[in-house]
């Protein structure tokens, strides 16, 4: 994978885990806040960590943010700051902006303004725990778009000694199996074999709408 440039507006905790973990990847990474501390802490952990106003188009021109790739805009709580700082970035024609959100309405906005996508942090992981609880034997659960999502799953009772194929998962629940764990020995099978008779030790990586995720785990 070739490695690109980003720039990181807003190094809060969202802001911060998002730059060190591009920059690990290999990835160039500009990194810009109005806190001298924040700036201080990740220093070590990306290409270049800036004191600076990411509201501010010169700024973030001089730090070099029109060679950007992608943006990350995450100045918690300012909705005026994310809005500025979006508007700026736009204007030196950084390719995709994504931006953290605090709210509905914040998602709206930034979504009118052309964002690439937005992320609700504090939303998503409530909606993935909800997800987890509710569901009978839900391991893990991702939300990936508006309307689709991943989980792992135990295998039911009543789906043990059967097969995909037998399931038909994805004819009936428009789902698709993306991969079968042997939670024994961790073995992944991907793809996963439709001939493969399921058993109390395997789980499943799911994929397809969260209303169908959601009708399967809590099926009688």
């Amino acid at each position: 994978m070739s490695s690109k440039r980003f720039i990181i507006v807003g190094l809060g905790n969202f802001g911060h885990s998002v730059a060190r973990a591009l920059y690990s990847k290999g990835h160039d990474v500009i990194a810009v806040d109005i806190d001298e501390q924040r700036v201080d802490a990740l220093a070590a952990d990306v290409s270049r960590s800036v004191l600076g106003d990411g509201r501010d188009r010169e700024t973030l021109e001089e730090i070099g943010a029109r060679a950007c790739d992608v943006a990350v805009v995450s100045t918690g709580d300012d909705i005026t700051a994310s809005i500025l700082s979006t508007l700026a970035l736009q204007d030196l024609e950084v390719g995709d902006i994504y931006a953290k959100v605090v709210s509905r309405d914040h998602a709206r906005i930034m979504d009118h303004m052309g964002t690439a996508d937005t992320v609700f942090p504090e939303h998503e992981s409530g909606q993935n725990l909800a997800s987890r609880l509710s569901g009978y034997g839900v391991i893990n659960y991702v939300r990936m778009a508006r309307d689709l999502s991943i989980q792992e799953m135990v295998v039911p009772e009543k789906w043990q000694g059967q097969t995909l194929r037998n399931l038909g998962l994805r004819s009936r629940l428009e789902l698709t199996v993306i991969a079968i764990r042997n939670m024994e020995n961790e073995e992944l099978t991907v793809p996963p074999d439709p001939d493969q008779a399921l058993t109390a030790t395997d789980s499943l990586l799911m994929a397809g709408r969260e209303a169908k995720l959601h009708e399967v785990t809590t099926a009688e």
